[in-house]
């Protein structure tokens, strides 16, 4: 009987057996500090002019985290609202003549109309016009603050329902 020749093939440089061996450990990625994080990352995105959905990670998070509810709440608003913060810089800095949209809701209800600022498509539109009036940042951020927060607490509280 003839004997067959082996041979190893390598696969991104290592010999098949090893790279059987090697496996990914992404346990780490669902420790409580980094489903914190990435969902710092995704609620500061999603108040951007990136289109993101922080919704979501907050469901992760809290359905491999209930216990984080209140934590992963206050993160995610302080998140959004910095990134809300940013759009709102965004339109400090390249205000000129041209009008910007939101810019009429923004001059009849002031600071208040950014309890809406949570909402998608309007919401960025209504912190850029903030900005591009040069609203009083103390009020923009109060505000912003409160309604993002209103969101993620009813998001978290439906999360909490299904779960």
């Amino acid at each position: 009987m003839r004997r067959r020749k082996t041979r190893n093939v390598r696969v991104f440089g290592a010999p098949r057996k090893e790279r059987q061996a090697v496996s990914l450990d992404l346990s780490a990625l669902a420790t409580p500090d980094a489903g914190l994080g990435g969902l710092a990352l995704a609620a500061f995105l999603a108040a951007t002019l990136v289109p993101a959905s922080s919704e979501a990670v907050l469901a992760a998070v809290l359905a491999l985290h209930p216990e984080l509810s209140w934590r992963a709440i206050g993160v995610a608003t302080a998140a959004n609202t910095a990134g809300g913060m940013t759009t709102y810089l965004v339109g400090r800095a390249i205000a000129t003549k041209k009008p910007a949209r939101g810019l009429a809701a923004v001059r009849r209800w002031g600071a208040p109309s950014l309890l809406l600022a949570w909402a998608p498509f309007v919401g960025d539109a209504l912190v850029l016009a903030a900005g591009w009036l040069k609203v009083s940042w103390p009020a923009v951020l109060a505000f912003q603050a409160a309604g993002r927060f209103a969101r993620y607490w009813v998001v978290a509280k439906g999360i909490a329902l299904v779960n």
